[in-house]
């Protein structure tokens, strides 16, 4: 899966993350968010079932002969009540790329593999403002809940396939998210 992807007047390639870009994953991780939490929280994924191969996307610089990851993004399984779903998350960008397109890049590849592999639906807790543009409405419009408590506007899904709307019900996600 390589693509391209352009932002900001950028263009980014995108690629299923290789073993050898876990510790690099890892650390840019840590550098986003500047806590150990979600860098664990995707280590725990990695060794967990819900984890699908092809489904952590990482971005980088085309101008970056090494092709070190900036930018990455993760789905593993969840479910909607009985429903197979993904859950998407940590996303993360590496602080001297973020505000670059890197992240936009990741997730767009992140959801064209998922839809390339018959997947048909995404949650995700994030920022309201960011992940509309991928086509993330509200969660709770279409009675899909949550066992903990967020902000409603925090909480979104995605429906990768048009002919399948939204299933309502309570979300399963995999046991590292401790949800």
């Amino acid at each position: 899966m390589r693509s391209t992807s352009s932002a900001h007047a950028r263009s980014w390639l995108t690629r299923a993350e290789t073993a050898a870009d876990v510790p690099t994953v890892r650390a840019l991780t840590l550098a986003a968010f500047g806590r150990l939490h979600e860098a664990d929280l995707l280590d725990g994924l990695r060794r967990d079932e819900a984890w699908i191969d092809g489904l952590s996307v990482v971005a980088t610089d085309p101008a970056d002969p090494a092709g070190t990851p900036v930018g990455h993004v993760v789905l593993t399984r969840a479910f909607i009540g009985d429903v197979p779903a993904l859950a998407m998350g940590p996303v993360s960008v590496h602080p001297d790329h973020q505000l670059s397109g890197a992240g936009s890049a990741a997730v767009r590849a992140g959801l064209d593999a998922a839809r390339s592999m018959g997947e048909r639906f995404v949650v995700l807790l994030g920022h309201p403002t960011y992940y509309p543009r991928f086509g993330f409405v509200r969660a709770s419009a279409h009675g899909i809940r949550l066992s903990i408590d967020e902000p409603d506007e925090a909480w979104m899904a995605l429906a990768l396939d048009d002919r399948h709307p939204l299933p309502s019900g309570l979300v399963r996600w995999a046991a590292p998210f401790g949800i």
